[in-house]
């Protein structure tokens, strides 16, 4: 029986503006000392989960915090940027925290009510589709280097769900996630989410 192809999913490492937890959508800022060495911590991990097949497909949003990890982790070689994995357009909340958009906005939720000047999930969500029947055309395994909210869409997206449905899966810097299949390709799953036991 042939294995079915799986998608690894893995978030960038930390950057000043996630440590503080400020939105970081198109601003290109880079990985922290710690985001470099979370990237660096991700190279082992990887290569025991793609020991056995090594991905046909290894693609990367084209912000630097992608790319870096991307290399860092040990798949610069043969990586292709991929612009649909750039991260949610915060548009007028760039740069900014969820509490103080609190002070202006009581209430908002990015994945229920998107952002002015930017994108909305459903905007994510068109990216995202367009990924994954990319990812799913090339006939094997692939890996991704991406974002927290973006990745989060993806995982949606793949099992059917709304985009606005990500707001479920939480995801850190410098995660591993496993998307793939149960019994055939009509069946997607989830086999591996916000896995950081490589971090410890």
């Amino acid at each position: 029986m042939q294995r079915l192809p799986l998608l690894h999913v893995i978030r960038h490492g930390e950057t000043e503006w996630s440590r503080t937890h400020r939105h970081t959508g198109r601003t290109d800022i880079p990985l922290t000392r710690h985001g470099e060495r979370e990237a660096g911590l991700l190279r082992p991990a990887l290569e025991r989960l793609l020991s056995t097949t090594r991905p046909v497909l290894v693609l990367a949003s084209p912000l630097q915090r992608a790319v870096r990890t991307a290399e860092l982790a040990g798949c610069g070689s043969g990586m292709r940027v991929e612009p649909d994995l750039t991260e949610w357009d915060y548009g007028d909340y760039e740069g900014i925290t969820t509490a103080e958009i609190h002070q202006g906005v009581p209430g908002w939720q990015l994945f229920r009510d998107g952002c002015p000047g930017g994108e909305d999930a459903a905007d994510i969500g068109e990216r995202a589709t367009r990924i994954i029947e990319q990812l799913r055309a090339a006939g094997g395994d692939v890996a991704v280097f991406s974002h927290g909210h973006f990745s989060r869409v993806l995982a949606a997206c793949w099992l059917g769900l709304p985009p606005e449905q990500g707001r479920f899966f939480t995801l850190d810097t410098a995660a591993i996630s496993t998307l793939g299949y149960e019994h055939d390709q009509s069946e997607p799953v989830i086999r591996r989410w916000n896995d950081t036991h490589h971090l410890d």
